[in-house]
């Protein structure tokens, strides 16, 4: 049994994980690997990993002044640090981020966990092909993101239009990215979704890991597709070597 018990836990894979963007979803993303790993195995099992916890008024910085190059060297040299101390794999913990995503991969080995593949799959096997997108401006205005759906998936993403995508951005990053959460924003952003629904959204993307910290699949009659939890559920089957 104690051998057994061994082979169990050598199994998992060790994940790497770059967060505090913002921390306050890396402690959702903390949770869910956690009670992932261990819904699966079941007793005390928790998830193997390393976290870097960037500093994030850096990084919002450098977003807002558009530069990005000096914000991939920056995960760059997290995901290095994390392979040297023996991550298998990466997983950044934002969906903004992921426009960096090549960049970092490129200086790295172990696989990226991409949060587009992760949501983007779990709307095929729902069958949509037409889904709107709420997300940081960056996330909603480049291609970054729903250009990798679009040509990996066919998955056609409509965007609110400039002022309700700057309500979304607004929100985000003056509230809830300070835990704020307030029923006033609740509402505006669920206005948004109906609004996406009557230009034929069939289901809509929570593509920025704190919205789920606003909204949930409870406060819509709309099909929702939270990036946050897919993308650890994704994780969690890499780690337990189910993924890819």
């Amino acid at each position: 049994m104690i051998k057994a018990y061994f082979n169990r836990i050598f199994y998992l894979k060790t994940l790497g994980v770059i967060g505090g963007m913002s921390w306050e979803s890396t402690s959702v993303y903390y949770r869910l690997l956690n009670q992932g790993v261990r819904d699966r195995l079941g007793g005390l099992y928790s998830a193997r990993m390393l976290l870097y916890s960037v500093e994030f008024n850096e990084i919002v910085e450098l977003q807002h002044c558009g530069n990005w190059p000096q914000a991939a060297a920056i995960l760059a040299q997290a995901a290095q640090s994390l392979e040297k101390a023996g991550a298998q794999g990466l997983l950044i913990a934002t969906n903004t981020m992921h426009k960096v995503a090549d960049q970092v991969s490129v200086d790295i080995s172990m696989p990226l966990l991409h949060i587009a593949d992760s949501t983007a799959k779990a709307i095929v096997a729902q069958g949509y092909q037409q889904v709107g997108l709420l997300a940081t401006a960056f996330t909603m205005e480049d291609d970054f993101y729903s250009g990798h759906i679009r040509s990996h998936y066919d998955i056609d993403v409509i965007v609110p239009d400039a002022r309700d995508r700057g309500v979304v951005h607004n929100v985000i990053y003056n509230q809830l990215c300070q835990g704020v959460v307030e029923d006033e924003s609740r509402q505006q952003y669920l206005r948004i979704i109906d609004s996406l629904s009557a230009r034929g959204a069939q289901a809509v993307i929570l593509g920025c890991t704190e919205i789920d910290l606003l909204i949930s699949q409870a406060d819509s009659d709309m099909p929702l597709f939270d990036s946050t939890a897919l993308h650890a559920a994704d994780a969690v089957d890499w780690m337990l070597g189910e993924g890819g």
